[in-house]
């Protein structure tokens, strides 16, 4: 049996197809898009298990509110990766994913701690690593907490013992900063 061949479509043809929710673009969607949403997702979540979870929550939920899509506030690839973000910081901050995360067993840890050193994200392949390297330190780590590990801007506040309006135009700063760089 030969291995099956990943699908790529035009970021034109992919949008036509799942507006049309054509069986293609789903194929598609997953084969072109899993492994970035994935790396995305784990950045905030380290279990393997709940981030491939929410991978799905994303996928469905892109299929589900394909409408809201418009081509006109920007490419399809930032507004999936928008709704996993979301996704996955939403089940961080659940009750449940709280819960759970304290009952880890102590023997488990090191284990779970190993097999999250393998995580598919490398934003180094991107660029995207040494852009965030040339803001400040102060804009870089809100960056990192609040992009990457989900915190809220109030939780950045009291992580850095800053206050909260300075948290904000530190975010802004460095937004406005990675944006020069994309245009």
């Amino acid at each position: 049996m030969s291995p099956k061949r990943k699908i790529s479509l035009t970021e034109e043809e992919l949008v036509q197809a799942l507006r049309n929710r054509e069986k293609i673009a789903a194929d598609a969607l997953y084969d072109m898009y899993s492994a970035s949403l994935f790396g995305v997702i784990s950045r905030i979540i380290t279990d393997t298990a709940v981030a491939e979870d929410v991978l799905q929550e994303t996928f469905i939920k892109i299929w589900n509110s394909f409408s809201g899509y418009s081509a006109e506030k920007g490419r399809l690839f930032t507004w999936m990766v928008n709704i996993a973000r979301n996704l996955a910081i939403d089940k961080v901050r659940s009750k449940d994913f709280k819960n759970q995360s304290k009952n880890h067993e102590l023997e488990n840890n090191v284990t779970f701690i190993d097999e999250q050193r393998n995580t598919v994200y490398k934003p180094e392949l991107l660029g995207v690593k040494d852009l965030v390297d040339k803001l400040k330190p102060e804009q870089k780590i809100i960056l990192d907490l609040v992009y990457f590990k989900g915190y809220t801007h109030v939780e950045v506040a009291e992580e850095l013992d800053v206050p909260l309006g300075t948290v904000k135009t530190r975010l802004r700063m460095a937004i406005m900063q990675l944006r020069r760089y994309f245009n």
